[in-house]
Parts: structure tokens; sequence; C-alpha cells
């Protein structure tokens, strides 16, 4: 059979492309979307060019939760898992301490080697998923699925220019600028790739602390004296100027893979993977930042853009979780079929945002999930639930707070009276805290403060609630009509004899008895 030359030459090229496909996570540590003028609500602040490019050039997701601190949210995006079923729900090796990851965790990296052996796989930059002792835990990167680990592994420099490095387990002092640093490597890294297809995790140390000035050539705040007392009085202005200096670093990275012949197939996804400190927070209640489940502590910035992008240049309000990261490099990598390689004892929370690149939907999720919890208990652990206008947070020592965010963006007054709601509120408080106890599977009801017991406005007592297979219903006269609705109206049960019913196969969450003209409500656990 004869094959046209420029048939032939067209294969070539698509095979070529194919195997060059590259996916590359760019991870801003401490990073809230406030600082990015193409992010709605928010004004230009710092000038970042190459940030602009992803945006101008992919979609801008205005509704991307994460967690509220590093480790735990880089745990759900390895893993596609939430926090509370890896057990990293903290900051490793920081304040209040959190386990640190199981290496036999199913990972993105592990994944794509058993789809493909040919795919590159790298960490570069930020770990902070274990602790540096003992010493075989240097090698955790590369038990966790990559084939090269180059970074430091801790969360917090001690400087941006005298810091430990670990390549692939051997440690080396470094005195280059980190996030410079960071690009090297990177750059060598992808160089060493040749033709394959690659996957890379680039997580920078910018813009956490330690605040500082950076090299000269990568910034324009020129004023700035980089002296401890100005750094003090200007933090805002050091965050910035740090910011600058890694979006220009970036742009380094965009024109080294242009050199490769490799930037027009890739696809880069970039996040914050948590909010700005208290000290770079732009809001009035600093306490609601970086470490709680507040807005400012877990919303943080997201583009995807490149070549799998359709329709450039969009803005997406799709609600999105870090969790979700996992299965969209995986099938942006080819492998569409991860589902059937997850053991069924490590379930998977994520949800691929391949649909909405490829402009075929709109949203993937119908809530956003986020949490933080510690090995020394303080009182900002807490896990709340959101979908697009209403947030539930249930804290671990026992508070439950409810946000009506269309009116309240900022979280700054809980609706804590469930009888004083709207009907819009009370359905979707109902609906969240239905969710969240079949998620987590809460032997708690998540009750806000203040909610009257139901079983105090009527004669009639239901009970036990929480109930887990049987209701009975005190001072009930015969033959009156009973019945059951969940927590979006559909009715379960109509008839006289519900307390010879078993539900015990209903899903945990919030139900509705309607007896004659009055409605109770129950929990099921």
């Amino acid at each position: 059979m004869k094959i046209k030359i420029s048939t032939f030459i067209l294969l070539l090229s698509t095979i070529n492309v194919s195997a060059q496909k590259t996916t590359i996570l760019i991870i801003g540590d401490d990073l809230s979307a406030d600082y990015f003028g193409f992010f709605p609500g928010y004004g230009d602040t710092v000038d970042v060019p190459n940030i602009r490019y992803l945006a101008n050039n992919g979609v801008v997701f205005t509704n991307h939760m994460a967690n509220p601190v590093c480790s735990s949210t880089r745990t759900t995006i390895l893993t596609g898992r939430y926090s509370f079923r890896t057990g990293v729900g903290g900051i490793v090796g920081g304040a209040g301490g959190s386990n640190q990851l199981d290496t036999a965790e199913i990972t993105i990296p592990k994944l794509l080697k058993l789809y493909n052996p040919n795919i590159g796989k790298a960490n570069i930059g930020k770990w902070h998923l274990h602790q540096p002792n003992p010493a075989a835990n240097l090698l955790n990167p590369l038990k966790m699925g990559y084939d090269h680990f180059e970074g430091p592994f801790i969360g917090q420099l001690p400087t941006f220019t005298n810091w430990t490095k670990y390549t692939n387990g051997v440690s080396s002092v470094i005195t280059n600028y980190a996030t410079t640093e960071n690009v090297n490597n990177a750059v060598t890294w992808l160089k060493n790739q040749n033709n394959k297809p690659v996957f890379l995790w680039l997580a920078f140390n910018a813009p956490h602390d330690p605040l500082h000035l950076p090299p000269i050539n990568l910034h324009n705040y020129k004023t700035l004296s980089g002296t401890t007392n100005d750094i003090r009085n200007n933090p805002k202005q050091y965050f910035k100027a740090m910011i600058q200096a890694w979006d220009k670093e970036l742009g380094r990275l965009f024109d080294s893979l242009k050199a490769m012949n490799r930037f027009d197939s890739t696809d880069f996804i970039f996040i914050g993977d948590n909010g700005n400190t208290p000290r770079t927070a732009q809001i009035a209640d600093t306490s609601k930042a970086k470490g709680t489940v507040y807005q400012y502590g877990v919303h943080t910035p997201m583009i995807i853009a490149g070549s799998s992008v359709v329709n450039k240049k969009r803005m997406s309000n799709a609600l999105i979780n870090s969790v979700d990261i996992f299965s969209t490099v995986l099938e942006l990598q080819g492998n569409t079929n991860w589902q059937n390689q997850i053991p069924v004892n490590k379930p998977v929370d994520s949800k691929s945002i391949l649909p909405i690149l490829k402009n075929t939907a709109t949203e993937i999720r119908p809530w956003q999930f986020s949490e933080i919890f510690k090995l020394i208990h303080d009182s900002d652990e807490a896990k709340t639930i959101k979908n697009m206008d209403y947030k539930l947070i249930h804290f671990d020592y026992g508070k439950t707070e409810f946000y009506n965010l269309k009116k309240d963006p900022l979280e700054t007054k809980s609706l804590n009276d469930y009888w004083s709601m709207s009907a819009d509120e009370s359905y979707n408080y109902d609906y969240l805290c239905s969710q969240y106890i079949q998620l987590t599977n809460s032997t708690r009801p998540c009750i806000v403060t203040g909610v009257m017991d139901i079983n105090k406005v009527s004669h009639l007592k239901v009970f036990p609630n929480p109930f887990t297979k049987y209701i009975q219903i005190e001072n009930l006269k015969p033959n009156f009509i009973v019945e059951l609705y969940n927590s979006i109206g559909v009715k379960i049960y109509a008839g006289t004899q519900i307390e010879m019913q078993d539900f015990s196969s209903l899903t945990k969450g919030i139900y509705f008895i309607k007896i004659e003209n009055s409605t109770y409500k129950i929990v099921k656990q």
C-alpha cells in the first residue's frame, strides 16, 4: 500500500506532538486570588505578564477551593482524596502538626507509570509531605512514583539564598535564589526527557515567608530597601516583589519550553495552595486567613491553559476542588481509564475538569469540601462544605456556622437560627448538612447554634434523633398518616405504621417527618 508523502509527514507530526505531551502543575505557596487583577472583584496589584498570559490562553476558575494549609492541599492533589481519608490534615512538621502521607497511597505519578512507563515524572521544588528525618524519608518522592525529585523537603526555607536542596535523597547547600533554582532545575530535567511525554509538579516556595527583597533584576519594586524594619512595615510590598520575581522566572521557563519545541503541546495548571497569611491578607478580619476554612483561607487562584483548552480566554465559576487536579492530570496525559485502577478500599474524590476545558460542560460537582485537623488540637480545626451560594462550617469542638455567601461573602454573620431562615436558606442548609453527613460518616448532626429543639414545638416527640434504623413517635394518635421526606423533598414513606419500618438502608443525612401541619427534622446516622 502506498502512502502519500504529505499524509506520512502529517502522521509523523501527530506522533511527535503526542509523544511530547507535557503537563506542568505550577503551585504558588500561600497565595490568594486577590493579588491578581484578572480574578473578578480584584484590581491589578502585581504586574505578572506570564501568569496573565495563561489567563488569556486558558480558563480562569473563579471558584477553586483548596485546604487552608500547604501539606494537606498537596496531599489532596497527589492522591485525589480528601484529607480525612489520608490522615494528612495539617502542616507536616509545622504548627499543630500533621500525620505524614502514607507512601502506599495511590498517586498521580504511580498511575501515570502504570498507564505509560515512558512518561517522565518529576517533582521540582517544595515537597512538605514528610519529615526529612529519618534519612530514608528523603527517598519517599521516588516511592510515591516520581522518577526525579529535586528541591527543599520542608515547608519554609530559612532564607531564599541559603537553603538545603535534596536531589533524589542527596543533600546540597544552595546559595542560588530559590525561585531561580527551581526553574533552573525544571529546565534541566525537561531537556533530559528528550521526546518523552512528561508530568512536572513545579512547587515554588514563593511567595511563602520569609518575606524578603528578591534579586533586583526580577522585580520592579526598586524603592524597597530590604531591611528587617522595612519588611516589617511594608510586608505586602515585599510579597508583591516575590510574586513578580516568581512570574519573571516563569517567563524563562516558558522561553525554555519554546526552545525545546514543547510549549505548544504543554498544558499548564496554575494554583495557590491556600490563602495568604494574616500579614499579607487583603481583608479586614485577618483571623479568617491562612489556616482557617473561611473563604479567604481556602479560595485560591486557578488557571488551566494550553493545548487542551478549547475556546481559550474563558472564565468559569464552576465549583472546583483541589482533589480534582488528580484526575485532570491523568486524563490530560491520556489515562481516561484511571477509575478502574483504583483499589476499592482507596476511594477517590476527584472529578475531572476536562469537560470544562473541552467546553462540553459548565460544572463538574454540586459542592466543594475543605478541612483542617491537627495532631495538637485547636479551635481552627473544622470541615466545611459549600455550594455556589451557601457555606456550612462544622468546627471540631462542636460549633456550626452557616453563611449566605450571596449576601455575606466575607462571612461576617452566621445564620444561627434555623427557624428564622428564609425558605432558600433552610433548604440549602439541610442539603449541605445532609451531604456533609453522607461524605464524612459523621455521627454528630451539624445543627447550627441556636436551633430550636424540634421536639419542643409540639406535643409529639420524634426519637431517637439521630436514628439509625427505627423511628418512634410518642403521643401519635392511631391512624394518623406520617410522611418521611429526604433533604431535597423526595417522599420516602407515607402511612400509619412508620414505627414498624426498617430505615437502616437510608443514606446518612437530614430527613423530615410530616404529621398533619407539623414538620419535624431528624438525622439519619
